[in-house]
């Protein structure tokens, strides 16, 4: 599944949203702590997203492209095993960001409502 938006964020700013673990909950609501050892996404990076609901889901980064404003990671909540491809994109007035989810239907359809939430209020100022 392929998720798209875009808003009047500049995508320096929407790329920064994504690239320091610390900023997440200020725009994806779902997401109550990061817990993580370094302070910006790099390959191999670990860590633990803890939901609001408390459930624990833990990641592992897998690449990260500063410069085409791109990274992919792994998600495991248990069994259920995610990846989930990110990229920031210029677009007239803004940012347009867009993810794709690739796991089980089910996980990937139940994800996909926060995930839409989360990304429109990524890419507002």
């Amino acid at each position: 599944m392929t998720l798209r938006a875009t808003g009047r964020a500049q995508p320096d700013e929407v790329w920064r949203r994504y690239a320091e673990p610390a900023r997440w909950p200020t725009w994806s609501p779902q997401i109550r702590a990061v817990r993580v050892s370094g302070e910006r996404i790099a390959p191999g990076l670990r860590g633990e997203v803890v939901s609001l609901l408390g459930v624990r889901a833990r990641f592992a980064v897998e690449a990260v492209d500063e410069t085409a404003r791109t990274w992919s990671w792994r998600v495991r909540v248990g069994p259920l095993r995610l990846r989930l491809h990110h990229e920031v994109l210029p677009a007239p007035g803004g940012a347009g960001t867009r993810l794709r989810i690739t796991g089980p239907a089910a996980a990937v359809t139940a994800y996909a409502l926060p995930a839409r939430w989360a990304l429109s209020r990524l890419v507002r100022p």
